[in-house]
């Protein structure tokens, strides 16, 4: 039996980060229904990161977004100071010195670190490894706790959640879309897709052309090392996005830094991928592994120039995009999700978004 659920404003479909940031920006605003498919929100990408926010992640396009987040993120209780350090060999130095000069033009933070310096912050490190840039603003991120911020917010402002609700038809009728699941329908006149790495499907279902946003596994496993990592270790990565590694109560979570193409679905990882992260890691420090104790992956979405996709199709009415939100979709969580909801709602900017320039991540950029 299909219940009607209701006509609503926005239906935004997928209750990840991107979704439940951007259905707490509208909901004061607009009736707001979220759809998601999974028995509970987050459970594919935002559920699986070891997230962190660094200044210089995601590439220049990215970095206007990344700070505008990081005030949020730090009054919020969201952030755990940690230090980043790019390490590379002999051969690297000049890509790191332009890493530096690249980045702190923009804005950010970063000192070029001799070996002597780099030993005192990973001990341990193999003797090849002499130059590196650190970027002491660099930090944890309470992902689930940031989630669960957006998903509560948007309760207190009337979001209505509904899960197990894969969507299976989106119809456009007379200037309100039909969104339809097993058991469930709703009526809105305005679609957003944040459904990560199913966001061109859904497109394609709403009759859109997709964009190219492709979904990559990344891999990360826990290792019991001896020693154990101290406490305060930065996160430690090659300059040539390889690898990178980080505490994590007591344990080391480390990484490949690998982007295998995969389909959308629930992300697992390959004995291979897990067998390269720790070969890298071991040409890094001198460190024993004492015991693999858990591996996991996830799946991360890009469009094809690797930045956001924020806006309305430029063919197809009323589908928002807010998707290809990549690795550092929760780290520029709370700019992204202000800026959405501006756009999506005709809203004005404010303090958070008055700097960010949104055409760049303009779904009408691409042919």
């Amino acid at each position: 039996m299909t219940t009607f659920v209701g006509d609503f404003d926005v239906a935004i479909i997928g209750a990840g980060m991107a979704g439940a940031s951007l259905a707490a920006e509208c909901a004061p605003h607009a009736r707001v229904l979220l759809v998601e498919a999974e028995d509970t929100p987050g459970y594919h990408t935002t559920g699986r990161s070891a997230a962190f926010w660094e200044e210089t992640y995601g590439g220049p396009g990215v970095f206007p977004l990344t700070m505008a987040s990081g005030r949020f993120l730090g009054e919020g209780g969201f952030l755990s100071p940690r230090g980043g350090l790019n390490i590379g060999q002999a051969e690297d130095r000049a890509k790191v010195e332009a890493f530096i000069e690249r980045f702190t033009a923009l804005g950010a933070t970063l000192h070029l670190q001799s070996r002597a310096e780099l030993e005192q912050r990973v001990p341990g490190l193999r003797p090849e490894w002499v130059v590196g840039a650190w970027e002491p603003g660099c930090a944890d991120i309470d992902v689930a706790g940031l989630h669960q911020h957006y998903l509560a917010a948007s309760k207190r402002t009337g979001t209505v959640l509904r899960v197990r609700a894969r969507v299976e038809q989106l119809e456009r009728e007379g200037g309100q879309w039909r969104i339809a699941w097993a058991k469930g329908e709703a009526r809105a006149p305005i679609v957003a897709n944040a459904a990560g790495a199913w966001a061109d499907a859904l497109a394609t279902l709403a009759g859109a052309c997709p964009l190219g946003i492709a979904p990559l596994r990344r891999t990360i496993v826990q290792l019991r090392t001896e020693p154990a990592p101290a406490d305060d270790l930065p996160l430690v990565l090659g300059i040539n996005e390889d690898f990178y590694f980080k505490p994590q109560a007591g344990r080391l979570w480390l990484s490949p830094h690998d982007e295998i193409p995969d389909v959308a679905g629930d992300a697992a990882p390959e004995e291979l991928d897990v067998a390269i992260a720790i070969d890298r890691f071991e040409h890094v420090v001198d460190w024993k592994i004492a015991a693999l104790e858990r591996r996991w992956a996830g799946l991360r979405s890009f469009a094809p120039d690797r930045l956001p996709v924020y806006g309305f199709d430029p063919a197809v009415e009323g589908l928002f995009w807010f998707a290809g939100q990549g690795g550092f979709g929760i780290q520029t969580a709370p700019a992204a999700a202000r800026l959405g909801g501006q756009l999506l709602l005709g809203l004005p900017r404010d303090g958070l978004t008055a700097e960010i320039d949104a055409s760049p991540y303009s779904p009408a950029r691409f042919p």
